[in-house]
């Protein structure tokens, strides 16, 4: 689930109360198999494709993305891991997790970058991966895969790859871990 959404619910650290899965194991192994698939036909291969999961919840999202990736292709391409809470608008009304590091692997000028996360929500994290990542290079392209895209857009920001368009109200809440994806609210 979003740090953002766990730390907005009073009292802050609520916890996450599953109403409906929304997506399987099996169903989230379709969505990433398919998410890989597009991402080589849209690029034409994997030359110059660099992976970075936003921390905390696109990181173990790209690494599966680039054991797909390999499955397919026989290629990985390489993947990196971003912070992006020194670049927030939010900075001041929320806390940096120490915890969250940024390893990118290769200089991104030039590469393709595909940023991955978990749920994209208003955009503003992407945005703020849109800043964080200009200082590792300039990249010839960048583009995004989220596993579920919530709506409730702030920004004018659209992913290029969903795993799922799952339209919900502000007050709810979408928990992406490994084993699927769930759809609740967060309780005291």
């Amino acid at each position: 689930m979003a740090e953002r959404e766990r730390r907005m619910t009073p009292p802050f650290g609520g916890v996450f109360q599953a109403r409906s899965e929304v997506l399987s194991a099996d169903d989230m192994e379709r969505a990433l198999r398919r998410i890989s698939h597009e991402i080589i036909e849209r690029n034409h291969g994997l030359d110059g494709v660099v992976l970075i999961g936003l921390q905390t919840g696109g990181v173990w999202l790209a690494e599966r993305l680039g054991q797909q990736l390999q499955d397919i292709e026989g290629i990985t391409p390489p993947v990196g891991t971003l912070d992006v809470a020194l670049y927030r608008d939010d900075i001041g009304l929320r806390p940096v997790l120490p915890e969250a590091a940024t390893a990118i692997p290769v200089d991104l000028a030039g590469r393709i970058v595909v940023l991955v996360d978990d749920v994209l929500f208003t955009g503003r994290t992407i945005r703020a991966a849109l800043d964080a990542i200009t200082d590792f290079g300039r990249p010839r392209a960048v583009q995004l895969a989220v596993m579920v895209d919530r709506g409730h857009r702030e920004l004018p920001i659209r992913p290029d790859f969903v795993g799922k368009n799952l339209p919900t109200r502000r007050d709810e809440a979408v928990d992406v871990h490994e084993h699927g994806v769930d759809l609740g609210e967060m309780v005291k």
